[in-house]
């Protein structure tokens, strides 16, 4: 099911920032390379030109040490995506698929574009974006709906597609 374009993340967006990002990114490395940058001057220089570029917070991003984690182009376009945002009368079946999409781990369909393809997953996993979303749109959202959690036996248990709906829709309250 495809979602809504206010709730779809902003691969076109993404898209358009990406090539600059990286290309900042690694220049940026490069620099540090040769010239080090202990007092974070450049540093501080990086991230004030991404977030004039995007109009993120950059704080919540490693732009010094990015290949300790998921590298220089998940990086770059978790910089460049923008973030979700609230959204009014969501239906339970657009939520319903994106619950589904958290749990199933689904790959972008093969007729994707080519940046989709590529950075897709990403959304549901690398970056969180759904789990932002649902975080902001939905008061009782909790990442133990998407874990394995522990009853009051000692047993494990998993929340299903139904059940996890059902809590956010029911008990959820739109924020």
């Amino acid at each position: 099911m495809e979602l809504r374009k206010e709730i779809e993340p902003q691969f076109d967006i993404a898209e358009k920032f990406y090539p600059e990002v990286l290309k900042l990114i690694l220049e940026y490395t490069d620099y540090c390379d040769e010239n080090g940058d202990e007092e974070f001057v450049e540093y501080k220089k990086l991230e004030e030109k991404l977030h004039l570029m995007t109009g993120k917070d950059m704080s919540q991003f490693n732009l010094w040490e990015w290949w300790e984690e998921d590298g220089a182009e998940n990086l770059a376009f978790n910089v460049s995506l923008p973030d979700p945002e609230k959204v009014e009368n969501i239906t339970q079946e657009e939520l319903y698929e994106i619950v589904r999409r958290l749990t199933t781990f689904e790959e972008p369909d093969k007729n994707s574009p080519e940046f989709i393809i590529m950075f897709g997953m990403n959304t549901v996993f690398g970056n969180g974006y759904f789990y932002k979303f649902l975080k902001l749109n939905f008061k009782t959202f909790n990442y133990k709906l998407f874990q394995r959690n522990k009853d009051k036996n000692g047993n494990y248990f998993e929340y299903s597609i139904d059940e996890t709906v059902e809590i956010l829709w029911n008990n959820g309250n739109f924020c």
